[in-house]
């Protein structure tokens, strides 16, 4: 197999995002921000550690949000991100059609679509479409 792993994914966002990207990732989401390589650094947006892997927010000149393609977080209390982004205004929608996990979705501050995900049981550990 050639491909290993995911280094990165990239969420596009309309210029101007970064205050909010630091907000949304950032606080609310409590991961961590990682510097830019200076040569990237005029083109906008930001990025964040998660886990092992980074999400880059990019800056998009046409942006138009993704509503149906979707990064999915896999988290270790589903219920106090959801209650955590509930109580900041964020609208977040269980859904109960993955057996064995427990996710919900919501959107970014500019409206892309986000899974967040835990598994209830051991077999549910493997990835799912």
């Amino acid at each position: 197999m050639l491909i290993r792993e995911i280094d990165h994914v990239q969420i596009a966002a309309p210029k101007g995002c970064e205050d909010a990207a630091r907000y949304f990732f950032g606080e609310l989401l409590e991961l961590q921000e990682i510097e830019k390589p200076e040569e990237l650094r005029a083109r906008g947006g930001c990025w964040f550690r998660v886990g092992a892997r980074q999400l880059h927010i990019g800056v998009e000149e046409q942006f138009r949000p993704a509503e149906k393609a979707h990064p999915a977080f896999r988290v270790m209390d589903v219920d106090a991100i959801f209650h955590k982004l509930q109580g900041a205004g964020i609208i977040c929608e269980w859904d109960d059609t993955v057996p064995g996990v427990r996710r919900f979705f919501a959107n970014d501050p500019w409206g892309n679509r986000l899974e967040f995900t835990e598994p209830t049981s051991a077999g549910s550990l493997t990835s799912y479409a």
